[in-house]
């Protein structure tokens, strides 16, 4: 452990998970440079809280050998199918697979290490850290959005269960159910709670049920599909599409939730909240400029257009109209982060080229619109 004492280094890279670890594992090809990857649990933090019954909606399957990445692998010649075999792990299988991964290319992870705040100066950046101070001239921020739920400004939202902080459905005591949000994890809340012989009714403000956009950020997955239309034959799942909720009210039989139309879904449970989640970019906020969708603003390069060489990765990545909140589409942005840094420090980005060759890099954002895929 010979980084143990150090404090200065080239870059510091927030968060061990996969963005953390992939884009860490893009610099690590850069042999000249100096980093650390601070992480404030565990490696795959994120992951090891996510409950028993969540699993990846994006499929894992080993193709290496013809030259196509497993969708959920976090770099060139790596695949979570392979390692742990199987096509859609739970959070503590895929946990594993970015120890294993970690472990296995020798990334300078500092786990127990809670960064408290990122402040510039003129030599770069005073990371602040419970550990205290680091050092570094780049700061790539990748700690991820799990951690960070989004609660609705509701009256009554105080008496939701967010999706996030469920540890297992089984646990929540109840016979009817009402979901707030029918997006991937809403409908996941559906499945489980129907599973359980439970009653749910499913509200949902937009038509991403309807949707046939080719995007999967902005429609179901088919792997939610399947099991929707599996358990919906059950009769236990009600979905209400174009109900926007608008407050939650405790009542002496349970709860209640109103839509903008002045509809009432009563629930014996606490509303289950699948509201998504905030960006962990809010941790340091000043340092970014923001978008109206609450997302900060990137440069070409994924650098902060606030404040140089503070570059972002992972899912709160935005370009346009484009999302990259799946690790496929995320991890495309490792070796442009990696590009950058490397021009700026004269070092030569030729090894980056086997991420090219992966299919992992995305050269013109320009060609990503609503008619294509990425």
């Amino acid at each position: 452990m010979g980084f143990a004492e150090q404090r200065d280094y080239d870059v510091v890279i927030v968060g061990a998970g996969p963005a953390g670890l992939g884009v860490g594992a893009a610099i690590a090809r850069l042999e000249q440079v100096n980093f650390v990857i601070l992480e404030r649990e565990a490696v795959g933090a994120s992951f090891r809280h996510w409950h028993d019954a969540m699993r990846m909606i994006t499929p894992s399957f080993n193709a290496g050998g013809f030259g196509y990445p497993d969708l959920n692998a976090i770099a060139p010649r790596t695949s979570p199918a392979y390692s742990i075999r199987t096509e859609h792990p739970i959070g503590q299988e895929y946990a594993d697979y970015l120890k294993a991964f970690a472990d296995h290319y020798e990334l300078p992870v500092r786990t127990g290490v809670a960064v408290a705040g990122v402040v510039p100066d003129n030599a770069g950046f005073v990371v602040q850290t419970s550990a205290g101070d680091f050092r570094a001239r780049f700061v790539i921020w990748a700690a991820g959005e799990f951690f960070y739920p989004n609660i609705p400004s509701i009256p009554g939202a105080e008496w939701g269960v967010h999706f996030g902080t469920v540890c297992q459905w089984e646990q929540i005591a109840g016979s009817r159910f009402v979901v707030i949000g029918g997006y991937e994890s809403g409908v996941d809340a559906a499945i489980n709670l129907s599973r359980l012989g439970k009653r749910v009714t499913v509200l949902e403000r937009t038509s991403v049920w309807s949707d046939d956009a080719p995007d999967p950020s902005l429609a179901l997955s088919p792997y939610t599909w399947d099991r929707l239309r599996a358990e919906h034959a059950r009769g236990n799942i009600e979905m209400i599409a174009g109900a926007e909720a608008v407050a939650i009210e405790r009542t002496r039989n349970g709860y209640v939730v109103y839509d903008a139309d002045g509809c009432a879904y009563p629930s014996d449970a606490p509303p289950i909240l699948a509201t998504g989640f905030q960006t962990s970019a809010r941790l340091i906020a000043p340092l970014f400029e923001w978008r109206e969708d609450g997302f900060p603003m990137v440069n070409a390069t994924d650098e902060s257009t606030h404040t140089p060489n503070l570059f972002l990765a992972g899912p709160s990545v935005r370009h346009d109209t484009i999302v990259f909140c799946f690790i496929y589409k995320f991890r495309q942005r490792f070796p442009v982060i990696a590009a950058a840094i490397a021009e700026r420090m004269g070092i030569d980005a030729a090894p980056l080229e086997e991420y090219r060759l992966y299919n992992m890099y995305l050269d013109d954002l320009s060609c990503c619109d609503d008619t294509c895929e990425c």
